[in-house]
């Protein structure tokens, strides 16, 4: 995964671009697999971890009523934590994950392992939606692999 992470790296200074993390369910996994790499901080400009929906609407944005309609975990929302983490940055591009990691607070309509995926750019926001399985931390690592790549996909 460093490889991957170092050559997302290099397509952003390549292109002058930067980047800044929207997270909930990945708790800061993506910011951490990120500062992992020497020289990140010319192109990562850091990150948000709204874990609960206060942080989500004070923080990024995100309407209380679209929390409300649609709950935390949704299209809606990831969309919306990217897109307002991209504009209180001014990064490039953003990236957001929300998600349900479980073992508990799944539901028919969300079972443990939904995940949101969202990455807004100049060239406009994708939101991705995944059914992931395996424990907490295995679905939290599968969101972060997932992202990544929705990334690598938005920027090259």
């Amino acid at each position: 995964m460093t490889s991957d992470v170092e050559a997302i790296g290099h397509l952003f200074c390549q292109s002058g671009s930067c980047l800044v993390t929207a997270e909930s369910c990945t708790g800061g996994r993506i910011a951490s697999l990120v500062t992992r790499i020497a020289g990140a901080s010319s192109w990562y400009l850091g990150g948000w971890v709204t874990y609960s929906n206060e942080m989500k609407n004070t923080q990024l944005g995100v309407p209380e009523e679209m929390l409300q309609a649609h709950g935390a975990v949704s299209s809606q929302v990831a969309e919306a934590m990217c897109e307002g983490a991209r504009r209180s940055s001014g990064a490039t591009v953003a990236l957001s994950t929300t998600g349900i990691a479980g073992p508990d607070g799944g539901t028919g309509e969300k079972p443990v392992g939904t995940v949101f995926v969202g990455c807004a750019a100049p060239s406009g926001t994708e939101v991705m939606r995944f059914l992931f399985s395996g424990t907490r931390e295995e679905v939290q690592e599968q969101a972060v692999v997932a992202a990544m790549q929705l990334l690598r996909k938005t920027i090259s």
